[in-house]
């Protein structure tokens, strides 16, 4: 595997990082907005159930910030780990490649 391909792959992996933090983001947005919709019926049940889910909510935001530079940064030291190990070791990562991809051939074909 070249230093392109290799960075192709840690570019893809972040992106996809990114992506699902930015659809978990959306979704947290569109339960606020569904608990806020909520907020003029003043039954008293309803009412703690939607404070208790802003709480949560809120203590899920600050999760997810922490959360996000962790795996960020993982993802870099996996990435980065994964390129050193295909330019020490170039046909074991070809190797493995196709082994992995004669697996996935033969789960595919048993369907």
């Amino acid at each position: 595997m070249t230093a392109k391909k290799s960075t192709a792959v840690h570019e893809d992996l972040q992106i996809s990082t990114e992506h699902l933090i930015g659809d978990f983001k959306a979704l947290m947005a569109d339960a606020e907005e569904l608990i806020k919709a909520t907020a003029h019926q003043e039954d008293g049940a309803l009412s703690a159930i939607r404070s208790k889910a802003l709480d949560t909510l809120a203590n899920a935001k600050e999760s997810l910030s922490s959360v996000e530079s962790t795996v960020a940064e993982k993802a870099k030291v996996i990435a980065t780990g994964t390129d050193e190990f295909v330019h020490r070791n170039p046909w074991e990562a070809v190797g493995v490649a196709a082994g992995l991809g004669l697996l996935i051939g033969l789960f595919i074909g048993r369907r």
